[in-house]
């Protein structure tokens, strides 16, 4: 019985690919065991966004190989597309393309012993359809509907790693859902650029319409949009359908015209507050997260101040920040002004401080409403789950995955709100 590991270094993306290759190996017959178990074959799936990930990519084959020589490694994805001679010793090598053949690969390797190197163009790229009914969480499921960026920001080198945008087909999502519909309550739905999901008639909002209408499934999350791709079309189906999850992910990366113009992204903060105010006008305990990134090349202290008073005048529910990070191959590695590491470190810490403060106010105004929750696993006397907007609940007592729960919030504690049932509560 041949053994396995697999081993994850990057995105919602590719923690999606990874599960599908695993479970394409299990009905093959192979046995799953952790990774820096001994096996046959480790799989890395390998990330590329910035120079650190991709040394922890590299550390990660050689530490394998120097534990378990005999170990066969295979290095998929990102990294492993722009490889610069430095994976060689990986055994085998497959890019952005043919993920779903990682099987095969594996098994000719075994029967000849000889490297495989499978590294296609990116130009002209078909959407690969990788599927999986196989999560961690027992409740929510991944599905992957698009790929590739078309939209080359200075500091990203994912179009040269992922190519030009592709989608999954339209019959294909919706044969998808209602498999997993028949095992989860909840899809989120995925991509490098979920948000322009679609060729020619198809597009994001069209499809999910679709899902609602054919399938069962409960609740349908969006994983992350760009504010350019969030349309009438949207906003309206999110307002009217209750099945679809109030909670957008929209990265502003700077709350400074000058370093989103250094960046290259294609709004100003003034577009991107119309729109949020927009959305929020039409569904009102919608939450709205963001990505960040703090202490991008020539960031001065005044543009760090116009991007932190322009997350306070936003209200975001919750910030992800990062440290701005050199990869080579992009613009912004060349660009002067690099910001000095601890003030990048203090920029942090200064957002960080400032999204606990948002998702407690964001959390607290929810005392008293009325909401449900899935139920997701069990944490001593309580389950806990998510809302609709992505708030974390617990609740006493144990339920079923899976089971749909009318709830109101009565207290929030460390970033947790606290729920009753509804006909549970105390009259």
């Amino acid at each position: 019985m041949m053994k396995f590991s697999v081993y994850n270094l990057g995105c919602k993306v590719n923690a999606y690919e990874c599960e599908s290759t695993a479970h394409a190996l299990e009905e093959k017959g192979f046995t799953r065991v952790d990774f820096m178990e001994d096996c046959d074959v480790a799989i890395i799936f390998t990330c590329a966004v910035t120079n650190m990930a991709a040394q922890k990519s590299r550390k990660a084959l050689h530490k394998i190989k120097r534990a378990f020589p005999n170990t066969a490694v295979c290095m998929v994805g990102c990294y492993s597309q722009l490889d610069d001679g430095k994976i060689e010793e990986a055994d085998i090598i497959v890019g952005t393309a043919h993920k779903k053949d990682i099987p095969k690969y594996i098994d000719r390797f075994f029967e000849t012993n000889e490297k495989i190197r499978v590294i296609n163009h990116i130009e002209n790229l078909d959407f690969e359809e990788l599927t999986t009914t196989q999560f961690g969480n027992k409740s929510r499921a991944f599905l992957k509907i698009q790929d590739g960026c078309n939209q080359f920001c200075s500091y990203c080198v994912i179009p040269y790693a992922r190519g030009r945008e592709r989608s999954m087909k339209e019959d294909a999502v919706i044969a998808n859902t209602k498999v997993l519909a028949d095992n989860y309550s909840e899809i989120v739905l995925t991509g490098i650029h979920t948000g322009r999901f679609g060729e020619q008639e198809s597009n994001l909002a069209k499809v999910i319409s679709r899902m609602l209408k054919e399938t069962n499934i409960k609740r349908i999350r969006i994983s992350s949009i760009e504010v350019t791709e969030i349309n009438e079309a949207l906003i309206s189906l999110m307002e009217k359908e209750e099945r679809v999850a109030k909670h957008l992910h929209i990265p502003i990366q700077s709350g400074s015209n000058s370093v989103l113009k250094r960046m290259h992204r294609p709004y100003t903060t003034e577009e991107f507050y119309t729109k949020i105010m927009e959305i929020r006008k039409r569904i009102p305990d919608i939450s709205i997260s963001t990505d960040l990134i703090v202490g991008f090349p020539g960031e001065s202290e005044e543009e760090f101040i116009e991007t932190y008073d322009f997350l306070k005048k936003i209200q975001f529910s919750f910030i992800h920040v990062f440290p701005f990070s050199i990869r080579e191959g992009t613009l912004a590695a060349k660009m002067s002004g690099q910001v000095d590491t601890k003030i990048k470190k203090d920029r942090v810490r200064a957002v960080t401080n400032l999204s606990k403060d948002l998702f407690q106010t964001y959390q607290e105004g929810f005392i008293g409403k009325k909401e449900v929750m899935i139920a997701e696993e069990n944490d001593g006397e309580y389950t806990k789950g998510y809302t609709s907007n992505y708030i974390p609940v617990k609740i006493e007592g144990h339920y079923p995955q899976k089971e749909i729960i009318p709830i109101r919030f009565f207290d929030s504690k460390d970033g947790i709100m606290y729920v009753k049932r509804l006909n549970d509560e105390v009259k």
